[in-house]
């Protein structure tokens, strides 16, 4: 179920990292986030979802983006694209392999780059039983206040090649070309609360 998260806990930083002495926990509104993602159908068109199970901690040192720290992890069964019969084939073995591997996670290494309010951070991406480190580019998009709340908005985006992690299913159209994409880029829009 959808409670903390992502993007996708205390974690090492890179050496390049502020050290943490008084880090601030987020927690995410679900009701406010999402993890979706976006990927070529027949080359002319693209097929849309979301993960609808997650969890995360992420940790910042006040507003320093250069400090920011995430754990997540992802339920991979939790996948909806709308089609009830698309989404058995995308939690069987052909890709996700659900019930083998029921999570995919990811776990920062450390902002790579700030550049006033956008940033890239970097981390290991698991899904089924490989572990790629991929760049998640970033924005951060303030905060504001909501009755006794402190609220934060993030975007990020990234893209992989999904025959990397084993989500190796392919068809090919009459005229060459592929029924699915390899290219999944991965679209992150979080809101989050301060903790107490």
């Amino acid at each position: 179920m959808k409670t903390r998260l992502l993007l996708f806990a205390p974690l090492l930083l890179a050496a390049f990292a502020i050290p943490m002495e008084n880090p601030t926990s987020w927690s995410i509104d679900a009701a406010h986030s999402s993890i979706s993602f976006k990927v070529r159908h027949l080359g002319i068109s693209n097929v849309r979802g979301e993960f609808l199970a997650y969890d995360a901690e992420i940790l910042m040192d006040g507003a320093d983006l250069s400090t920011l720290s995430v754990n997540a992890n992802i339920e991979t069964a939790s996948i909806d694209t709308g089609n009830e019969r698309r989404d058995g084939h995308l939690r069987s073995d052909d890709f996700f392999a659900a019930e083998e591997f029921p999570n995919m996670t990811f776990t920062s290494m450390g902002v790579t780059e700030v550049e006033g309010n956008k940033f890239q951070l970097s981390g290991d991406l698991t899904i089924r039983d490989v572990t790629q480190t991929i760049v998640l580019e970033g924005e951060f998009l303030g905060t504001a206040s909501m009755g006794d709340s402190e609220r934060a908005g993030f975007e990020a985006t990234t893209t992989i090649n999904r025959t990397e992690f084993n989500l190796s299913w392919d068809r090919l159209t009459e005229a060459g070309g592929l029924v699915v994409g390899h290219d999944v880029e991965i679209i992150l829009e979080l809101e989050l609360i301060k903790d107490q």
